[in-house]
C-alpha cells in the first residue's frame, strides 16, 4: 500500500500538470511578422518569450494582422493578396485563402462577424465571413469611366461599418455593412488628392485621410456625415521645399495624448501636433528624420517615433508634457514597428536589418530582452482586438 499511493501521487500530479499545461489564455500572447520568409512568431509578454513559430503565409512583405473579439484567431493580410486565419491557442494556420492580387491591409467589424480587405489589384474591398473565410461581399472601388482604384486606409468603424479611401479616385467611402443582403456605400468626392492612409480616432468618431498629392488632411465626422469632408491642417507644408520621400508614414500609428493628437508629415523631418478639440495646429516637434510611426504610451505620456532610411537606425521618444526630447535609442539597422505592451510598461521594437526583436523598459528607457527573428517587421498584441481601427 504504502509503494501504490507516491505512484498514484505521482499520477496525479502528472495529470494536473498536464490539465494546467493545455489551458491556456490570449490576453497576454501577439505575433510578429517575419517578413522575408512568409512566416509568424508567437510570441507571450508575461515571460517576453517566444512560443513557437508559424510558416506558409506567403507575401508578407507589407503585413497587418487584426483579432476576433475573443483573441482567439489572427487574420493576417499579406501583400499577394492572402488572407490567412491563424489560430492562436494551436499556434498553426486555421484556413487560408488568395483573395485578389495585390492587397494591403484590413479590418474587423464590430460585431466581429466580418472581416474586410483592402486590394490594389483589382482595385476594391472584399468582406468576409470571419469564421469560414467565405466571400460575403465585393465592393469595387470603380470611378470615372470604369476604372477601379488602389484601396488604402482601411478601418472598421462603429455599426459595423467599414471607412476606406481611393488612392486615385481621391474619394472616402463608408460601407455599412449591417445588412449583409443588402450592403449600402456612401461615396465623399474631391477629398484632395492621393489619400495614402488613414485612422480612425479612438471613439470611432473621425476619419482621417492623409494625403500624398497635397498638403493637408482630409477630416470625415462620422457621427455626422451630412456635414462632409472638410480640410484640415491645409498650411503646415505650404512654401517649403519638399523632401523626397523614402517610406509613407503610417497613420495608424499615430498618437493620441490628452486632447492632442501627433501626426507624421510627409516628406518632413517634423512631427505635426494637432489640438483634438477643434483639428487645427498646435505646435511641432522638429526631428532627426522623416516620421513613419509616431506611437504614444497607453498613459500618453510619451510619444516614440521612427523613421525612414537613412535614419532607420534610431527611435526618438519624447514628453509629450514639455514635448522635449528625452532620449534617443540606437537599436539597430531597419527599425521598422513599435508595440506597446497594454499598460505600457514594456515596447516591444522590430529590428529587420539585424535580424532581432528587442524589448524596452518604458520609465527607464533600457532594453531589457534581445531575441532572434527573421526581418521582422510588424508587431501585434491581441489586446488590439478590443479597440477600434485596429
Amino acid at each position: 500500500m504504502t509503494r501504490i499511493r507516491p505512484i498514484l501521487t505521482a499520477l496525479l500530479l502528472g495529470l494536473t500538470a498536464v490539465g494546467h499545461a493545455e489551458t491556456r489564455a490570449t490576453g497576454d500572447l501577439g505575433l510578429v511578422i517575419e517578413r522575408a520568409d512568409g512566416g509568424l512568431k508567437m510570441i507571450e509578454t508575461s515571460g517576453n518569450t517566444v512560443l513557437s513559430s508559424i510558416e506558409g503565409l506567403g507575401d508578407l512583405s507589407h503585413a497587418s494582422a487584426v483579432f476576433s473579439r475573443d483573441e482567439r484567431f489572427a487574420y493576417i493580410f499579406g501583400r499577394d493578396g492572402g488572407l490567412t486565419k491563424v489560430d492562436m491557442l494551436q499556434g498553426k494556420i486555421a484556413k487560408r485563402i488568395v483573395q485578389s492580387g495585390n492587397s494591403i491591409g484590413g479590418a474587423i467589424s464590430q460585431d466581429g462577424r466580418l472581416v474586410a480587405v483592402s486590394n490594389y489589384e483589382p482595385g476594391g474591398v472584399r468582406i468576409f465571413d470571419a469564421d469560414t473565410l467565405e466571400s460575403v461581399a465585393d465592393l469595387p472601388a470603380d470611378y470615372g469611366d470604369g476604372k477601379l482604384s488602389k484601396v488604402v486606409g482601411l478601418v472598421d468603424a462603429p455599426g459595423n461599418r467599414f471607412v476606406y479611401s481611393l488612392w486615385d479616385a481621391g474619394e472616402i467611402r463608408i460601407a455599412d455593412m449591417s445588412d449583409l443582403a443588402n450592403p449600402k456605400v456612401r461615396k465623399f468626392e474631391n477629398i484632395g488628392k492621393q489619400p495614402y492612409d488613414a485612422l480612425i480616432t479612438p471613439d470611432g468618431r473621425y476619419y482621417i485621410a492623409g494625403l500624398f498629392g497635397e498638403d493637408g488632411l482630409a477630416l470625415l465626422d462620422l457621427w455626422q456625415p451630412d456635414q462632409g469632408v472638410r480640410r484640415i491642417l491645409p498650411d503646415y507644408g505650404r512654401n517649403d521645399e519638399k523632401m523626397p520621400v523614402y517610406k509613407m508614414p503610417h497613420l495608424e500609428g499615430w498618437a493620441m495624448a490628452g486632447d492632442r493628437a501627433f501626426v507624421p508629415a510627409v516628406g518632413r523631418n517634423q512631427v505635426l501636433i494637432v489640438n483634438s478639440n477643434d483639428w487645427s495646429e498646435a505646435g511641432r516637434l522638429e526631428v532627426s528624420g522623416q516620421p513613419v510611426f509616431v506611437m504614444a504610451r497607453p498613459d500618453g505620456r510619451q510619444v516614440w517615433i521612427n523613421f525612414a532610411f537613412p535614419n532607420n537606425d534610431r527611435i526618438e521618444v519624447f514628453d509629450t508634457l514639455t514635448l522635449e526630447r528625452i532620449t534617443t535609442l540606437h537599436p539597430g539597422k531597419g527599425v521598422l514597428h513599435m508595440e506597446f505592451e497594454p499598460r505600457g510598461e514594456e515596447v516591444w521594437v522590430s529590428v529587420r536589418d539585424d535580424d532581432q526583436l528587442q524589448i524596452y523598459d518604458t520609465a527607464t528607457l533600457k532594453q531589457v530582452k534581445t531575441m532572434p527573428a527573421r526581418k521582422p517587421s510588424g508587431i501585434f498584441l491581441t489586446h488590439r482586438a478590443h479597440k477600434i481601427g485596429l
